[in-house]
């Protein structure tokens, strides 16, 4: 590459490679022309380059552009190198120094949450979540967090029957309807709770992590001590604004580091 003239070129072809990642399968030259809004002549050039580069896959008989393997092992490698993990880091333990309490940094795993991350206080008052640990997404509230972004039908497929929505203690939605009102106040909210759903005794705030296309790709939660006695199993109506805020803070923070844009 020659020097700054390059850096559109640059900017263009990885534009093209956001479209068709973006996409369920390969597509014509002419859509991501008229998604970008380049010239055809232009499109047909980037895409040759890629192509050559193996970044991008040309399949003659479909008239179509695919992911190339050369896109597959920079995604490989990016699972290698942690970078999540590594970002995340440094903002739960600063996040436990201020809050006092576990933090957590997770994601979903089909219809799980994945714990990748704890950080504890010094002197922690809790029985926390062990990182690779998987929990039932719609009980947890990193798995909610995460949820309440997702299209409804994104949710109904990973959650179809009743039979999937388990329950550990007497407190979480037993249903769809009941798990779609939480989720439609939780993002309403702009975070997760809950209180007693995973273990009696213990309450969970949680705030979802966005990648560059809005889409909620982890959660940070703390968790902490907490006894509602309410009738029923009945949520004690809690919400925890003002730690709910440090949490936001953190997942902000995330969100702009692995430079992502909030929904």
């Amino acid at each position: 590459m020659g020097g700054s003239s390059d850096v559109p070129a640059l900017r263009r072809g990885l534009a093209i490679l956001r479209v068709l990642a973006g996409r369920a399968g390969p597509v014509s030259a002419g859509v991501i022309a008229r998604d970008l809004d380049l010239p055809r002549s232009t499109t047909y050039h980037l895409l040759a380059e890629l192509v050559a580069a193996g970044f991008v896959t040309h399949l003659p008989e479909e008239r179509r552009y695919g992911l190339g393997m050369a896109a597959f092992e920079l995604g490989s490698a990016y699972l290698r190198h942690d970078p999540l993990e590594r970002l995340a880091g440094p903002l739960l333990r600063r996040l436990v120094d201020q809050v006092g309490r576990t933090a957590h940094l997770g994601v979903l795993h089909g219809g799980e949450s994945l714990y990748l991350i704890k950080e504890r206080p010094s002197q922690p008052q809790t029985l926390v979540t062990e990182v690779g640990v998987r929990l039932p997404a719609q009980l947890t509230a990193s798995g909610r967090a995460m949820l309440a972004y997702l299209p409804a039908a994104h949710v109904r497929a990973l959650l179809p029957s009743s039979e999937r929505f388990v329950l550990r203690t007497d407190r979480g939605p037993r249903n769809l309807p009941e798990l779609r009102r939480l989720l439609a106040a939780e993002r309403r909210r702009g975070w997760a709770v809950e209180d007693g759903f995973v273990t009696a005794g213990f309450a969970s705030v949680a705030c979802a992590v966005f990648d560059h296309g809005a889409r909620a790709i982890a959660a940070i939660s703390v968790t902490f001590r907490h006894f509602c006695d309410t009738p029923g199993g009945e949520p004690c109506g809690e919400t925890w604004p003002d730690l709910a805020a440090q949490v936001h803070h953190a997942a902000t923070e995330l969100t702009t580091r692995i430079s992502g844009r909030t929904a």
